[in-house]
């Protein structure tokens, strides 16, 4: 079933090499991809089920091992490279779709990475799951602004280096955010 389903977004993929996702119909889709409608159904309800699908799965192989205090950056990093080896498909979302399906997809993610992250740096301290997902959703939503921006202005800059900048700034900085949260003994 996956294959097929990867095969179904690899033809959206090549499709948006030709065209924009709003000129992109189910029957271009599956006679790219040489399946019946109905099998494109049973997969996905339509091209934007599709499209999340298919940022789920990449994002999911992107952070693969790649979620502990000693990875993150990697899988930031990661995630940043998957974005551009993506980039027609991106790009073309971004600009053809509401561009809070991309927003929302690129929270999703990096929540992910981020309470992995939290867990372990919070293993040792009393702090509610509640203030856990606070000290997530508040570094997130920084994460995803400089992915935004990097998309918006066509992912000129090198994943390494974003993913390395990124991690100087914060270094530290979740952790003491976690211990602040905390619960005093």
């Amino acid at each position: 079933m996956t294959n097929t389903k990867q095969a179904i977004a690899e033809s959206l993929k090549h499709l948006l090499l030709k065209k924009s996702i709003t000129k992109i119909t189910i029957n271009d889709i599956t006679d790219d991809c040489h399946i019946s409608r109905m099998t494109f159904y049973y997969h996905f309800n339509d091209i934007y089920d599709l499209v999340e699908w298919a940022c789920e799965e990449e994002a999911r192989v992107a952070l693969l091992n790649n979620r502990t205090s000693d990875t993150w950056q990697m899988g930031f990093q990661s995630l940043l490279e998957t974005v551009l080896a993506n980039k027609p498909f991106i790009i073309n979302v971004y600009r053809s779709i509401d561009r809070a399906q991309i927003e929302h997809y690129l929270l999703r993610v990096t929540e992910k990475l981020l309470l992995a992250y939290i867990e372990e740096q919070s293993e040792d301290l009393r702090i509610s799951d509640e203030n856990k997902r606070y000290v997530a959703n508040f570094f997130k939503f920084g994460f995803v602004g400089i992915m935004l921006e990097w998309i918006h202005y066509g992912m000129k800059e090198e994943p390494a280096k974003i993913a390395a900048m990124t991690g100087r700034i914060i270094q530290g900085d979740l952790r003491q955010a976690l211990e602040r949260l905390a619960e005093n003994p």
